[in-house]
C-alpha cells in the first residue's frame, strides 16, 4: 500500500538561503512570511495532478514537465517547483525576484 502522507518539500536550503543572502532588504522579511505559509500548505496538501494545484492556489501556473509557477508576496517573488505528484514530492527549482524570474527558462530550471 502507498505511503498515504502529505506532500514533501525538498529545496527548502536554496530559499532560505536567498532570505540570508537578502537580510534587511525591502519587503524580504513579508516575503519570509508569505514564503513560510505557502510552505505550510504545501506541506500539508495531497495533490495528485496539476488541478488540485489550481484548486488550492487558483493563481498558480502549471507548466510542462510538472512545473508550478507559484506567486509570492503579491507577485513581487515567483516560486518555481516541480511536482511529482504520484510520489507526493514538491522539488523547489527556482526562488527570486519577477525581475530574477524572467531571466530563467522555468520550464527547465
Amino acid at each position: 500500500m502507498p505511503y498515504e502522507g502529505a506532500m514533501i518539500v525538498i529545496g527548502t536550503e536554496a530559499v532560505e538561503r536567498y532570505f540570508a543572502d537578502r537580510a534587511g532588504h525591502r519587503g524580504i522579511t513579508a516575503a519570509r512570511s508569505q514564503y513560510a505559509a505557502w510552505l505550510q500548505i504545501v506541506s500539508r496538501a495531497h495533490w495528485r495532478s496539476p488541478q488540485d494545484v489550481k484548486a488550492a492556489h487558483p493563481k498558480a501556473s502549471i507548466l510542462k514537465g510538472g512545473r508550478v509557477v507559484f506567486n509570492i508576496k503579491g507577485n513581487d517573488y515567483r516560486l518555481v517547483a516541480r511536482i511529482q505528484y504520484q510520489a507526493e514530492v514538491a522539488a523547489i527549482r527556482f526562488f527570486g525576484t519577477h525581475t530574477e524570474y524572467d531571466r530563467i527558462d522555468a520550464e527547465t530550471v
